[in-house]
C-alpha cells in the first residue's frame, strides 16, 4: 500500500492484467467479481483491484466502465456486483432494482471536483463563471452559441469545439443539473465520450476547445490542458483537494460511489473486495486524483458494510 499509483499506470495496468484476470477465472481459480459503471469511479476501483491483486491473488475482480446509467442498467439485469457511479442512483433506476429483486447498498467512497477545461492555446479565458457556462451548454445555445464572443465580446471569435461525457455517464447528469437546472438538459452538438481519455484528447487538440470532466484526469494531464477557475458568484475558485472537500468549489463539486448488490454477498471475493476497498479507499482515492472521505464517512462505511455482510468487526 505504500506505492504511489498514477491513473495512467492503472489503466496501463488493466490493459494487461484484466484478460489474465478472465483466463484464470475461466481456469476454475475463483469467481470472478464484476465491476462496471461510472468512468470517473473507474479509476478507483482499478486501482483497488490492482491492490488486491497483490494481497490476495485469488480473488478476480474485473472492472469495467461503461457510464454511470450504463451501469445501473447492467446492476439491474443482475450483470455485476458492484456499480461505480459518479451519482445517486434515481428513483427509476431503483424501481428497476426492486421489480428484478435486486438489493443494494450504497457506499460514498470519494469526492471528486468537475474540471472545466480549455487548450493550453487559449489566452483569453481563466476564470468562468455558472451562468456563462450554462450560456454555453444549455440545449438552445446550438442555435446561437457557436463562437467564444458569442459568450463574452471581449473574447475572439474563435469558433466553440465542445467535448463532455456521453449521456449515459453520471457526470452528464450532474453537470447538467446544477449548471443548466435539469438533469440532461444539454446541447447535443457537442463531441460526447465516456472514455475521458478520448475528452483529455479532443481539448488538447483544438485551440478553440472547451470540456469538462473529473479533476483526476485533469490532474493526469496536466501538461496539455488549461484548468479554468469557476465563479458561481462569490469568487473564481479553482479545485483542490481543500475546496473540493469543503464545498468552496461549487457548484461543481459531489460525491463519487459504489452501490453494492446484497446477494453478491454470497460470493467470498465480492465480500473480501468491497471490505478492503472501503477499508483502503481512503488511501487509494488521493493516489488516482481524487479526495478522500472524512473520517466519518469512512467509519459510517464500515459499519454499515459489518451490518449488510454479517461480519462481527470491520475495523
Amino acid at each position: 500500500m505504500g506505492k504511489t499509483r498514477s491513473a495512467r499506470h492503472v489503466f496501463a495496468t488493466l490493459l494487461t492484467v484484466a484478460p489474465l484476470v478472465l483466463l484464470a477465472s475461466g481456469c476454475g481459480k475463483s469467481e470472478v467479481v464484476n465491476v462496471d459503471g461510472s468512468s470517473t469511479v473507474f479509476l478507483v476501483s482499478a486501482a483497488v483491484a490492482e491492490q488486491l491483486r497483490e494481497v490476495n491473488p485469488d480473488v478476480n475482480v474485473v472492472v469495467s466502465q461503461s457510464g454511470t446509467g450504463g451501469g445501473f442498467k447492467k446492476f439491474a439485469a443482475g450483470e455485476i456486483d458492484v456499480c461505480d457511479a459518479s451519482r445517486e442512483i434515481t428513483a427509476e433506476e431503483a424501481a428497476a432494482c426492486k421489480k428484478a429483486g435486486v438489493e443494494f447498498e450504497m457506499f460514498e467512497i470519494a469526492f471528486d471536483g468537475l474540471a472545466v477545461l480549455v487548450n493550453p492555446a487559449n489566452d483569453w479565458c481563466d476564470t468562468i463563471t455558472v451562468d456563462q457556462l450554462k450560456t454555453i451548454w444549455r440545449p438552445e445555445s446550438a442555435e446561437t452559441v457557436q463562437k467564444w464572443s458569442d459568450v463574452n465580446p471581449d473574447w475572439p471569435d474563435e469558433e466553440f469545439k465542445l467535448y463532455g461525457p456521453g449521456t449515459d455517464s453520471g457526470t452528464y447528469d450532474y453537470f447538467t443539473e446544477v449548471v443548466n437546472g435539469k438533469s440532461k438538459s444539454s446541447r447535443q452538438d457537442y463531441s460526447p465520450s465516456e472514455n475521458d481519455n478520448a475528452l483529455v484528447t479532443g481539448v488538447a487538440g483544438d485551440k478553440g476547445a472547451l470540456g469538462y470532466f473529473g479533476l483526476a484526469y485533469y490532474e493526469e494531464n496536466k501538461d496539455k490542458l488549461k484548468l479554468l477557475a469557476v465563479d458561481a458568484g462569490d469568487g473564481a475558485v479553482k479545485p483542490t483537494a481543500e475546496t473540493v472537500r469543503d464545498g468552496t468549489y461549487k457548484p461543481l463539486s459531489r460525491p463519487l460511489f459504489i452501490y453494492l448488490r446484497k446477494s453478491s454477498l454470497e460470493k467470498p471475493g465480492v465480500k473480501t473486495f468491497v471490505e478492503y476497498y472501503l477499508k483502503n479507499a481512503g488511501i487509494v482515492a488521493p493516489q488516482v486524483g481524487y479526495v478522500a472521505v472524512t473520517d466519518e464517512i469512512a467509519e459510517a462505511n464500515q459499519k454499515k458494510f459489518a451490518a449488510v455482510s454479517g461480519t462481527a468487526s470491520a475495523k
